[in-house]
């Protein structure tokens, strides 16, 4: 059996290894096992993700936390080392951009275990993002590179990576999506908040260039103010939100406004069920531009780029600022907004294209 470490430490890390882990599950000779770093910790979103999935508890658990960049990379790299010195894996996937990703993939490289990055290819080209710097290390050193869209198979080619080794598989979060649409559907969420769809805004944000100086957060503020005075807004807020809104004194100013109703973060299932019901969904998250156009519902990403430019020139996305947030509202509003195209291989089946590729590869993986 060929073992795979399959690394998750955030949020979107779970919903894309889930539907891997159960193709893996489903074959004959891989044996996936989960490893949880801990570098998000908050139970609805890490914990309780597993159980909306079906994923089984974690094989290995890190138990890295919080802290620097330099403390969580250092902290995953050294605790991941130690497990695969004593449980050595064939090979190991990573997802996505957080630190946890570049940690694992590096303690991958120097052990020389064949790292596969899910997810490869993205670039914003702004390197002020810490999750810029962890896509540019990983896909430096990794072995395959599973990529969602045909523009970053040429964000790779264009770095000098082999074009043998992509492998163009879709996007693997409209996968968890499907896989769980009946229950997405189902759950009571909106209806216990009272929300009619349509008739809301979903505001998320935890990107440190919005959330964490009150210089950026104030003014991001005034505008979601102003939103809610002509369509309610729910805003999910992310722990880094709750501690930039309340050391900049900006909590509160939300928690008083009519029509702003202020959430922690919500359960998988639950959270999608909110997000398929609104009018436009206000973001600086890289999954939501992708669900979003995925279910053609508006998105203004506050941000100044995107990893994501497919998201904009096929889907329903656009990058906005807190000043030019009240505009696109406004075109929102009077339905004056681009409807999304349907993006190639963004299609429910991306995980089972991953283990049709790997099958073809795993036999000619250097063994370790």
């Amino acid at each position: 059996m060929t073992v795979v470490h399959l690394i998750c430490a955030a949020r979107p890390n779970f919903m894309k290894v889930a539907p891997l882990y159960h193709a893996l599950m489903a074959t004959d000779w891989a044996k996936p096992k989960i490893v949880h770093t801990g570098q998000h910790y908050d139970r609805n979103m890490s914990d309780a993700i597993l159980e909306d999935l079906g994923l089984p508890e974690p094989d290995f658990h890190l138990g890295v936390g919080g802290g620097t960049h330099a403390e969580q990379t250092g902290g995953v790299m050294m605790a991941y080392e130690a497990v695969c010195s004593s449980h050595r894996p064939d090979l190991i996937i990573v997802v996505g951009d957080v630190n946890s990703t570049a940690a694992c993939a590096m303690v991958g490289a120097k052990l020389w275990i064949p790292v596969i990055h899910l997810e490869a290819g993205l670039r914003s080209r702004d390197k002020r993002m810490p999750e810029e710097i962890n896509r540019l290390v990983t896909d430096a050193i990794a072995d395959v590179f599973w990529t969602p869209s045909a523009d970053a198979d040429e964000n790779l080619l264009a770095e000098g990576v082999d074009s043998k080794k992509i492998d163009r598989i879709g996007n693997i979060m409209i996968d968890s999506f499907e896989m769980l649409r009946a229950k997405i559907e189902s759950s009571d969420a909106r209806e216990n908040l009272g929300l009619k769809t349509g008739q809301y805004a979903l505001v998320t944000l935890h990107r440190p260039s919005n959330v964490d100086n009150e210089e950026s957060l104030t003014p991001i503020v005034d505008s979601l103010v102003e939103t809610a005075e002509r369509l309610p807004i729910v805003f999910v807020a992310h722990p880094r939100s709750i501690q930039g809104l309340t050391r900049a004194g900006l909590r509160s100013r939300l928690e008083s406004t009519e029509h702003i109703m202020l959430l922690e973060p919500q359960p998988y299932i639950r959270f999608m069920n909110i997000v398929t019901g609104a009018r436009v969904v206000i973001t600086d998250s890289g999954g939501l531009q992708e669900e979003t156009s995925y279910l053609n519902i508006p998105c203004l990403t506050l941000r100044d780029n995107t990893e994501r430019p497919i998201t904009v020139s096929m889907g329903t996305n656009k990058l906005v600022d807190a000043h030019s947030l009240d505009k696109y509202l406004t075109a929102v509003l009077e339905n004056d907004w681009p409807k999304g195209k349907r993006i190639p291989l963004w299609d429910g089946k991306t995980a089972a294209r991953a283990v049709e590729f790997l099958t073809k590869r795993v036999n000619v993986m250097p063994k370790v």
